[in-house]
């Protein structure tokens, strides 16, 4: 019988994005599912907020110094871990608030082009070609992946919003905070770094 692996997800996280293809490579390498859940980050909560314009200068902030500190280094951190990955990351703008987005995962869950969605809206997010605010362009990506987008209004209204409440709530429960997380057999682990060790303990079921 083969484990499950819940991930935590979201498409506003530069981490996530950067765990993204190690997870899928979790199913690759072992007898494991992964069971992908969006978490919509309230990272103005932590870490402030602000917004640039074209040229990057800063027209609107709530930021504390450690803060602006913190979110200076975690996009250089990142940056640097894309490029030895081939993966363009590019600082947004804004906060942008990802819950259409997460709902478009689940809309994709159910129509069978996860992977596909999944793909498609971290990389165009990350280059700035993608506003996941906008339910119109978000059920183009659907669309685009191959699935019947025609009802994701109604589900983005409905059955979505819910289930994404759902889902929040839950991971509150588990203890989760941020994303990536994962969960193995009850344990949350935080942060991509945490993978080598979750494929360890994966690897001892061999």
């Amino acid at each position: 019988m083969s484990a499950t692996i819940i991930t935590y997800t979201d498409y506003k996280s530069p981490y996530a994005y950067l765990a993204k293809d190690m997870t899928y490579a979790l199913e690759r390498d072992f007898d494991v599912e992964v069971d992908w859940r969006p978490l919509t980050l309230d990272i103005p909560a932590y870490l402030g907020a602000a917004k640039v314009d074209k040229q990057g200068n800063v027209v609107a902030e709530n930021r504390n110094a450690h803060q602006w500190r913190r979110v200076r280094y975690s996009y250089m951190d990142c940056r640097r871990q894309a490029n030895e990955l081939g993966l363009t990351i590019r600082g947004p703008r804004k906060i942008f608030d990802s819950s259409i987005a997460a709902v478009g995962m689940l809309f994709a869950q159910k129509q069978g082009v996860f992977t596909a969605y999944n793909d498609k809206t971290f990389e165009s997010f990350w280059k700035r070609e993608l506003d996941i605010e906008d339910p119109v362009t978000v059920a183009g990506v659907l669309a685009e992946v191959g699935a019947d987008a025609s009802a994701f209004s109604t589900y983005l209204e409905g059955e979505g919003k819910s289930e994404l409440d759902r889902l929040r709530l839950e991971a509150e429960e588990l203890g989760v905070f941020g994303v990536p997380t994962f969960v193995l057999d009850g344990e949350l682990f935080w942060g991509r770094e945490h993978l080598p060790m979750i494929r360890r303990r994966l690897g001892k079921g061999d």
